[in-house]
């Protein structure tokens, strides 16, 4: 296979076109669609926009590696020749050994977890709770087999830098204890750009934190006990809003435990609300800023020459299959500093969101769109030569 030298990543470039931001809740039930909702929308697919007209639109889900759209683009002899190697020795590899990592974490887990009850609060269930030698070694071997599965994936090295930004957000030049500073510099909740379900196992081989996931997830062989023991607070778009009230609560609870406690199982969330090809930040949602707590800022990047490690307009299986194939990936993380809320943003989440994206984009160099999972549904249908509104409007969530 060939071994990737140059790094492609896209210069900045500027937006002509910019809609309303979306300040909806992360954790917010989609709203009943009725006339009203459906008619703007209705025009988009009515119209007689190309597929260009639509990536200018839709940039932050368009994919610019060698496999094209939807990675189905017409490739040529050459690399041809370089993903035969992928698919018949690097794949069958990477898969045996991806497994038998999976499988071994998920027997740690349920030896460390055998005849203890879970944690239950709110419909919630969780084995993150749990003390002593349980829980560090649910961490310890967590942490080392989530950087061991990137490695099986291709990614041999991540580069990590940190900002030394004394810019809006750091801490004000008050007088305060030890005590008070220590619990001042500890985040609630870590927010991240989302470019792909790979960022997942890089924050699991950092810090271990607590996600928001689809109720299934819970319910799923191997993945489910996992994701209990990593403390992930479960959510079902179909719940009314009072159970995505209790929901909200729950989490909120665990950003401000995290607070107040270094011990306690952090909070990872990623305000986007659904992925971009990595150039681009979206709109953030303010269900991680109501706690009204201090975050940390992470900016994930995936350089890349031939295939896009981004999972922006691409199928699951092909996107796994794709970058299973690809000898060497790469992957840059900047770490900012613990972001603390001014009183005037405590107040007013939207300001809070608002303030924290727009310190992302400065420190990473990205872009500032004003799109969501809306246009991203309407772009991939599109692709797919679907113009029926009811497929559209009811596709699942990645």
């Amino acid at each position: 296979m060939q071994m990737e030298s140059e790094h492609r990543v896209p210069s900045r470039h500027s937006i002509d076109q910019q809609g309303e931001p979306d300040d909806r809740p992360l954790l917010k039930p989609e709203p009943e669609l009725d006339s009203k909702t459906l008619e703007p929308q209705a025009k988009i697919l009515e119209s007689s926009q190309s597929i260009e007209e639509m990536e200018k639109k839709y940039a932050a889900y368009v994919r610019h590696d060698v496999y094209g759209k939807m990675g189905r683009g017409k490739l040529s002899l050459t690399q041809k020749f370089l993903l035969v190697p992928g698919l018949v020795v690097l794949v069958p590899i990477r898969v045996v050994a991806g497994v038998t990592i999976l499988v071994s974490y998920y027997v740690i887990c349920r030896v460390c977890t055998a005849f203890l009850p879970p944690n239950r609060e709110r419909e919630q269930e969780d084995y993150a709770h749990m003390g002593g030698w349980r829980r560090s070694v649910i961490v310890r071997t967590g942490r080392f087999l989530s950087r061991a599965l990137l490695f099986v994936f291709g990614f041999f090295r991540i580069a990590e830098t940190r900002s030394s930004s004394n810019e809006e957000g750091q801490l004000n030049n008050e007088t305060v204890s030890s005590d008070q500073s220590e619990k001042l510099e500890n985040p609630g909740a870590i927010i991240s750009n989302h470019v792909s379900y790979i960022d997942i196992l890089y924050h699991m081989s950092l810090s271990f934190p607590s996600f928001v996931a689809k109720r299934s997830v819970a319910k799923l062989p191997l993945v489910g006990l996992i994701s209990k023991c990593l403390g992930c607070v479960y959510v079902q778009r179909e719940l009314k809003s009072s159970d995505f009230k209790g929901v909200s609560g729950v989490v909120n609870e665990r950003i401000r435990e995290a607070h107040q406690n270094k011990f306690a199982p952090k909070m990872m969330l990623f305000p986007e609300g659904t992925t971009t090809n990595g150039d681009y930040l979206l709109p953030f949602k303010t269900g991680a800023f109501l706690a009204k707590t201090p975050v940390l800022p992470v900016i994930i990047r995936y350089p890349y020459q031939r295939f896009s490690p981004a999972w922006d307009s691409i199928s699951g299986v092909r996107h796994v299959i794709l970058l299973l194939c690809q000898f060497v990936n790469h992957i840059e993380v900047k770490r900012l500093p613990v972001y603390h809320p001014s009183e005037q943003e405590k107040e007013d989440p939207k300001l809070y969101a608002a303030n924290v994206r727009k310190l992302m984009a400065h420190e990473g160099n990205l872009i500032l769109l004003d799109i969501g999972l809306a246009e991203k549904r309407v772009y991939h249908a599109a692709l797919n030569g679907n113009i029926s509104m009811r497929t559209v409007l009811h596709q699942k969530d990645d």
